[in-house]
C-alpha cells in the first residue's frame, strides 16, 4: 500500500486536506495555494499547521526568503500531484461541460505566442467555459521540466523541443519578414528577400526567446553571425515596431506579428534573407495531462482558433 493510499485511509486526513497539501507542496506558497483553491490565507495556513501535525513533519520550511520542501515533502509532491491529476480525470471524465469548468490553467509563451496563438481564441473560451482562467507566463528554459512537475500545463514555443518529453501538436506555420522603417535604405527591397550582405550592413534589433536569450535570427545565420552588429536587445516581440522607429534599426520578426501593428504604415515589410525559412509552433503538454478532460477541451479550442493559415505578407 502506498503512503498516499495509507493517507486517504486515515480518518485524519480527508481528500480535501490531501488537495491542500499537494498544492501547498507544489508552489510552496500558503498565498498561492490560497488563490488557486479559492480559500484564505488563514484556511489555507490552519491546514498546513493541521497537516504538520498529523503527518510530524514540517513539510515546508523557510530557506531565505522563500519556503523549501522537506525531505519529506519532496517524497510527497510527485505523487501528490498525480493523485490531484488523477482524481480529476475520474470526476470530469464521465460528463465533461465546458460551461461548468471552473479551472485556472497555466500557459508558457512569447509575447509573440500570446498574440498569434492565445488572441484568436479568447472570444471563443470566454464564451463556452465563463469560469476558465488563464495564467499566461514568460516561456523559460526550464518549460520541460515545469510540465513534467505539473507546475504548467500547456507551453507555446517556436523553439526545438524534445518530443520524448513532451506531446505536441502543430499550431500553425509561419515565415520571417525584414522590418525597418518606410524610408530605410533597405526599404527599396520591396521584390524579393532582402540580400544579406545588404541586411548585415545595418545596425539591427536582436529578439531573444524565453530566459535563455536564445536570438533565432543569430542562430540561423550560422557563420554570418560574426558580421551582424545588434544595437539593441529585447525579449519583446511587440515591442520591435517602435523600437525600430526610435533607433532607425532594422530586424526580422514573424510575420504574423506585423499583421494588425498600429504603426504598420510607418514600416517597410520585406523579404527575409535566404536562409530564414519558415518555421513551425507548437502547442506542447506532458503525459500527465494527456487524459485530463479539460486540458484535452482547451487544447482542442487552441488548435481550432489557429487552424485558419495566417496571410503572406
Amino acid at each position: 500500500m502506498t503512503c498516499i493510499s495509507r493517507f486517504m485511509l486515515s480518518p485524519h486526513l480527508p481528500p480535501n486536506q490531501l488537495l491542500v497539501l499537494a498544492y501547498l507542496l507544489k508552489t510552496r506558497s500558503v498565498s498561492t495555494t490560497a488563490l488557486m483553491l479559492g480559500m484564505s490565507q488563514p484556511s489555507v495556513s490552519r491546514a498546513l499547521a493541521r497537516l504538520r501535525e498529523v503527518l510530524k513533519d514540517p513539510l515546508l520550511v523557510r530557506s531565505g526568503n522563500q519556503m523549501a520542501r522537506t525531505w519529506r515533502g519532496e517524497e510527497l509532491v510527485d505523487r501528490l500531484t498525480d493523485w490531484v491529476a488523477a482524481t480529476t480525470s475520474l470526476l470530469d471524465e464521465a460528463d465533461f461541460d465546458p460551461a461548468r469548468l471552473e479551472r485556472r490553467f497555466r500557459i508558457a509563451t512569447t509575447d509573440f505566442g500570446v498574440q498569434s496563438a492565445c488572441l484568436p481564441a479568447m472570444a471563443r473560451l470566454r464564451r463556452a467555459a465563463p469560469s476558465l482562467a488563464l495564467d499566461l507566463q514568460p516561456l523559460g528554459h526550464a518549460s520541460h521540466r515545469q510540465l513534467a512537475h505539473g507546475e504548467i500545463d500547456l507551453a507555446i514555443s517556436g523553439l526545438d523541443h524534445d518530443p520524448e518529453q513532451v506531446h505536441r501538436e502543430l499550431l500553425f506555420t509561419d515565415h520571417f519578414v525584414c522590418v525597418t522603417r518606410k524610408h530605410h535604405p533597405l526599404a527599396r527591397h520591396r521584390e524579393g528577400p532582402v540580400p544579406l550582405g545588404d541586411f548585415l550592413a545595418h545596425p539591427h534589433l536582436g529578439l531573444t526567446v524565453s530566459d535563455a536569450e536564445l536570438d533565432r535570427v543569430s542562430t540561423a545565420l550560422g557563420e554570418a553571425v560574426r558580421h551582424r552588429k545588434v544595437m539593441l536587445s529585447v525579449p519583446y516581440f511587440s515591442l520591435a515596431p517602435g523600437l525600430l522607429l526610435a533607433g532607425d534599426l532594422v530586424t526580422v520578426v514573424p510575420s504574423r506579428l506585423v499583421q494588425g501593428c498600429p504603426r504598420r504604415d510607418e514600416l517597410a515589410i520585406l523579404g527575409a534573407p535566404e536562409g530564414l525559412g519558415p518555421f513551425p509552433y507548437w502547442l506542447l503538454w506532458h503525459e500527465r495531462s494527456r487524459n485530463d478532460p479539460g486540458s484535452i477541451w482547451l487544447r482542442e479550442q487552441l488548435l481550432t482558433a489557429n487552424a485558419e493559415p495566417a496571410s503572406n505578407e
